[in-house]
């Protein structure tokens, strides 16, 4: 690893002078001042709808359970993590394009509030700044058909397209660098780099006190964008508590239908050491695409996804292996949830599933119908007090433009609307109870 030049002390503290001078009120856009506050954001994608049949649990709002053989079984454990969401529509959206298009942007065009962006770039924009990577998209398998309305989910804008990267090898090295992941010493050599506004204190303090008040606000928000972009740019000594640490990820055919397994693997397990080694705030995982022609042969089926969320009632057969998919998928999201729910908050308290907001999203209803009614959604983590968990809760027609407007909100934002504002203002109702 190439090492550091020498510091230039005289050259820092005048670029410091100039720099921070110059800095314009550091606001985030919609920025709310309240309390709580989720500490990141994870969107978990997968597609072609549900068997609600399968999928909705029974009981009540606080007393429910999954059924045996049900979608959700594999998430029986996180219960009191969860909120299941039921009945939440998309307006003036259908069919897998059109869900797929409206599902994170709320329909949103350029003249709205969001101006057609997705939530997760839209919040990424407003908290993501003073991060190493203000976001990032983990795809499994999502471009065999190359970037469409049907094979994206995340927008900056309007039609601008922000695509996920499906190579875990290449994701890898976005992160971690030449860093080996065969090396037995691979998390020593990411840490313990002297912190450059360690080496000046004096000098940056002497300066302070020549400053006004204003200028000294202005310098210590400069300082304090400085400080996070090293720590993001570097591993704590205490990797193995924290949970900052270097995956190993194995080298699979990247592309092969039956790898999608191990690249999802390996494409979560370097998100959640994103998100411990504090390289963003908002990060998703987009399990294919709308229409996904995979083939779970890893669970002895041999047609595709697509096809079989389209099989009708009597065949009941080929409904259960649906199911037998659905289920894979669920497993999938407890992962997830296990590797947060083990780690600790980073310099903070409880876990980080905890702190987090952790959706899991779809862009249809039922797919037979292929209708965008009764989306089914599930949140997992409390956001840091936010959300209130543990619960299914039973919504009639209510407009998914409300839901994204609480994943903001959960995230510090006060904008009242998200996408087409016809279709729903303000938060979406109970979640907070």
């Amino acid at each position: 690893m190439a090492r550091l030049k020498p510091i230039d002390r005289r050259n820092f503290l005048k670029s410091l002078s100039g720099a921070f001078l110059g800095l314009p009120a550091l606001t985030r856009r919609g920025f709310a001042q309240t309390q709580p506050v989720a500490k990141r954001l994870v969107i978990f994608f997968s597609p072609n709808g549900t068997s609600h049949q399968y999928w909705r649990p029974t009981g009540t709002e606080t007393n429910f359970r999954f059924g045996a053989g049900s979608i959700l079984e594999p998430l029986s454990s996180h219960k009191s993590d969860l909120l299941i969401l039921d009945g939440i529509d998309f307006h003036n959206a259908t069919n897998h394009e059109g869900g797929m298009a409206a599902m994170l942007t709320g329909g949103g065009g350029t003249s709205t509030m969001t101006g057609g962006a997705s939530v997760d770039q839209y919040i990424a924009a407003a908290v993501g700044q003073q991060s190493r990577f203000s976001s990032l998209e983990f795809g499994v398998h999502t471009s065999a058909w190359g970037g469409s309305t049907q094979t994206r989910m995340s927008y900056s804008t309007s039609g601008q397209m922000v695509p996920p990267d499906d190579n875990p090898d290449s994701c890898f090295r976005r992160l971690f660098g030449n860093v080996s992941q065969t090396d037995s010493e691979r998390t020593r050599l990411m840490m313990r780099k002297q912190s450059i506004i360690d080496l000046v204190r004096g000098e940056v303090e002497d300066l302070k006190s020549r400053l006004g008040q204003i200028e000294t606000n202005k310098l210590n928000l400069h300082l304090e964008a400085i400080r996070d972009m090293e720590l993001n740019l570097n591993t704590s000594n205490e990797a193995p508590t924290t949970g900052c640490s270097v995956p190993m990820i194995n080298s699979t055919a990247r592309t092969a239908n039956d790898s999608f397994p191990d690249v999802g693997r390996a494409q979560m397990d370097m998100l959640v050491a994103a998100l411990a080694c504090d390289m963003t705030k908002v990060a998703s995982i987009q399990w294919s695409h709308t229409v996904s022609p995979t083939v779970f042969s890893w669970l002895g089926l041999s047609e595709g996804h697509h096809a079989l969320s389209h099989i009708r009632d009597s065949n009941s057969a080929g409904i259960l292996d649906f199911v037998a998919t659905e289920r894979w998928f669920a497993q999938q999201f407890a992962y997830l949830i296990d590797r947060l729910k083990t780690l600790p908050e980073p310099g903070g308290t409880g876990t980080m599933l905890e702190n987090s907001v952790v959706i899991w999203t779809k862009e249809m209803g039922d797919p037979r119908m292929h209708d965008c009614l009764s989306v089914p959604f599930i949140i997992a983590g409390q956001g840091n007090g936010y959300f209130s968990t543990g619960r299914y809760l039973q919504y009639d027609h209510a407009p998914h433009q409300k839901l994204l407007v609480s994943l903001c909100q959960s995230m510090g934002l006060n904008n009242p609307t998200f996408g087409e504002p016809s279709f729903g203002t303000g938060a979406l109702e109970h979640l907070r109870a």
